[in-house]
């Protein structure tokens, strides 16, 4: 069966039209233009913001004109990993897979966060069907990475005072709340030397990793691939002289590194015992990650005497920088049971052409001096560490509001339709909301949406099932509130 074919078909077909559209982040133009030429087709009233935001607009079911406009919010953009190198998420589309009661693709990332979000708000746009008061549709752009289109989205540009969020990931809950972010990069400064020409090199490669999202899988446990090669190099220092010439690692700040490789070098004569130490050590994480990193694969070969060798002072110190640089929860919630309050991910090391070494990681927290508080000590390890740390712009958290309206009508078009009340949660992943309640202060808002699983990797899924209870969930929320009179 094809993904066009799965019910509801009106979602699922959109669904499918999405993802045969590359889009990345900051690379919207051809599902912008997707977006547009829908309403175009479908007579909905519908235009792009300055920034590239598309706003749709679709007048109420006669006779509910006066029932509150509500908003449906989700992002254009997805995020692009592979597990083929080589993949060009700018020109080529996903290959999806129907497999069993979940979707998912061949190798890369679904996309369904958010396209199944996008795909459920165009098909109530073109829903005759409906009852609802007057709709208003937002889709975002560049939300993966630095909430663009959110943040520079104008206080003019929409008139509701309901939005729902539909970019959550889990069928039979309502999210109220969500962390919020800040990322922390640190730029090492190197010189290059020349490679020595009696000592022996390495590849190390850590590979096939679960990865996942740095907010919703980050208290999961899983590997972080910066820091296993990092952990690798620091035992070797601490007994042979070592030259580092190569260090790559993750890709996204909102993504756990799944991935990451270093070339570096010793003497001839210890090359034997770096084979050695190298068996012990994928041993131990063969134990430490049983059960969990169930693919993750540690692989030495001899490499090439590269071009050149990292100064041994920049080497040292970065070396020592990512092994002792935090990763993971780092508080839970006192509120909220279950809730990762604080974590950190160490996101990315990326070598430059410029003679320069990237580290990015990035910071959440639903208290945002705690999201500062972990950003400082990032901070300050790398400045220790010699590095110039720069901070960006970040997001704030959205704070729960537990006399939400529209919290208790999603919650009773869910319980109605199935008999089960959902649970009312915040969510460790950072959500557009926050930002829109900068400019739309007294939004009342709510997120929702169906089970997706392992998002931001390449073993992205979505359940079948949930699209289903999701789409049912939408619709009979929207026609409780074309009941309401302002």
């Amino acid at each position: 069966m094809q993904v066009k074919d799965l019910q509801p078909k009106a979602v699922f077909e959109i669904f499918d039209a999405i993802t045969k559209i590359p889009r990345p982040s900051k690379k919207e133009e051809k599902i912008r233009k997707y977006i547009l030429d829908f309403a175009k087709e479908h007579g909905i009233d519908a235009h792009a913001d300055e920034i590239g935001n598309v706003i749709m607009r679709k007048p109420a079911t006669p006779g509910h004109e006066n029932a509150p406009t509500v908003i449906l919010q989700g992002h254009m953009d997805m995020v692009c990993e592979s597990n083929d190198k080589s993949f060009n998420f700018e020109t080529t589309p996903i290959t999806t897979i129907v497999d069993g009661d979940w979707v998912r693709a061949d190798g890369t990332t679904l996309g369904a966060d958010n396209g199944i979000g996008v795909a459920a708000a165009l098909a109530i746009m073109t829903d005759d069907t409906l009852v609802h008061g007057p709709l208003e549709v937002l889709i975002t752009m560049d939300e993966e990475t630095g909430m663009t289109g959110a943040n520079n989205l104008k206080n003019d540009e929409l008139t509701g005072t309901i939005l729902i969020n539909l970019d959550s990931e889990d069928d039979a809950e309502v999210f109220v709340g969500c962390a919020g972010g800040i990322d922390t990069v640190a730029t090492f400064k190197y010189k290059r030397s020349i490679a020595p020409a009696d000592f022996h090199y390495f590849r190390f490669d850590v590979r096939n990793g679960l990865g996942g999202h740095s907010g919703g899988d980050i208290h999961l446990g899983r590997a972080n691939a910066n820091q296993l090669v990092a952990r690798f190099l620091f035992n070797l220092m601490k007994k042979y002289e070592l030259t580092v010439s190569e260090i790559d690692g993750g890709n996204l700040r909102n993504a756990i590194p799944r991935a990451a490789h270093v070339v570096f070098g010793v003497h001839t004569s210890k090359k034997e015992d770096v084979r050695i130490e190298f068996n012990r050590y994928a041993a131990d994480i063969e134990k430490e990650y049983k059960g969990l990193e169930t693919t993750m694969e540690l692989n030495l070969e001899t490499a090439d005497k590269p071009d050149f060798a990292v100064d041994s002072a920049t080497t040292r110190n970065l070396v020592l920088a990512l092994y002792s640089a935090p990763h993971g929860v780092i508080s839970m919630s006192r509120d909220l049971e279950g809730l990762v309050e604080t974590s950190t991910n160490l996101a990315s090391v990326k070598m430059k052409a410029n003679d320069e070494i990237i580290v990015t990681t990035s910071q959440r927290s639903s208290v945002d001096s705690r999201k500062y508080d972990i950003a400082n000590r990032v901070e300050a390890l790398f400045t220790l560490a010699g590095a110039v740390v720069e901070h960006g712009d970040g997001y704030p958290a959205w704070t729960p509001n537990m006399d939400s309206t529209i919290m208790k009508l999603a919650s009773d078009a869910y319980e109605e339709l199935y008999g089960v009340r959902p649970a009312i949660k915040a969510i460790h992943a950072g959500l557009e909301c926050a930002l829109f309640q900068q400019n739309y202060p007294g939004l009342d808002m709510v997120s929702f949406g169906p089970t997706l699983r392992d998002v931001h990797s390449p073993s992205e899924r979505m359940h079948i099932p949930a699209v289903e209870r999701f789409w049912q969930q939408l619709r009979r929320t929207l026609e409780k509130v074309a009941d309401i009179k302002k």
